[in-house]
């Protein structure tokens, strides 16, 4: 029974398999780069937390840039930012300081990053499509923050044992929609409407794919 005297039904235990178009988090090739990130920048002497700190301070440059008009600069802020996102993690495994508190660190500043990036966009003039273009920001926003938000609401309630994935979009793959969008920008504004309403759609679709398997209370390999 849950805490409303309703019946809770067992723990979920889902996969990565769950995430449709989620890259390869366990491809072979990729923990062997991240193991070489992890010792190269674990020589510069800096901690993940400190790692973390920076990739946000570099958005928040980028937000400039993007307010500025200048998106190629700021793709290439952003695209540094998402691969210290990688530093960090492979830094603290490296290092042997892997731990909770970093990881929700990093998931905190994840989303404070990804925030910074669409607050930026509110203040540019863009193109509508379909709807006016800010609505398809604030779509996108609510559905980038209810993604986490239901996989929290979920351990919370002690639904999931392990990692809620599932859905069409993670972070990572949101973010190199976002940075392509701008790059295409010298071509049209209109590229990046067309990429910030797909991103809009595909999280959403993901915040109602991710209560699905949560709800169904099916097992998952």
């Amino acid at each position: 029974m849950g805490s409303n005297g309703l019946q809770v039904s067992s723990p979920v235990v889902l996969t990565y398999k769950e995430n449709w178009l989620h890259l390869n988090k366990n491809n072979k090739l990729i923990y062997r780069f991240k193991e070489i990130v992890g010792r190269i920048f674990s020589i510069f002497g800096l901690t993940p937390n400190q790692w973390t700190f920076i990739s946000l301070i570099v958005v928040i440059v980028a937000a400039w840039f993007i307010v500025n008009l200048n998106f190629i600069t700021a793709a290439m802020l952003i695209s540094l930012s998402v691969f210290l996102d990688v530093v960090d993690g492979a830094v603290a495994r490296h290092s042997g300081k892997a731990t909770a508190s970093g990881g929700y660190f990093d998931t905190i500043v994840d989303r404070y990053i990804e925030a910074t990036v669409i607050f930026a966009l509110l203040f540019v003039e863009l193109p509508n499509f379909l709807i006016e273009s800010k609505l398809w920001l604030f779509a996108y926003f609510f559905g980038s923050f209810m993604t986490t938000y239901v996989k929290a609401c979920a351990k919370e309630k002690d639904l999931i044992k392990t990692e809620l994935v599932g859905g069409f979009l993670g972070r990572a793959e949101r973010m190199i929609l976002l940075i392509l969008g701008m790059l295409l920008t010298p071509l049209s504004l209109n590229y990046l409407v067309y990429i910030i309403a797909m991103l809009a759609v595909l999280s959403n679709l993901s915040v109602l794919h991710r209560i699905k398997l949560v709800l169904s209370g099916s097992k998952r390999d």
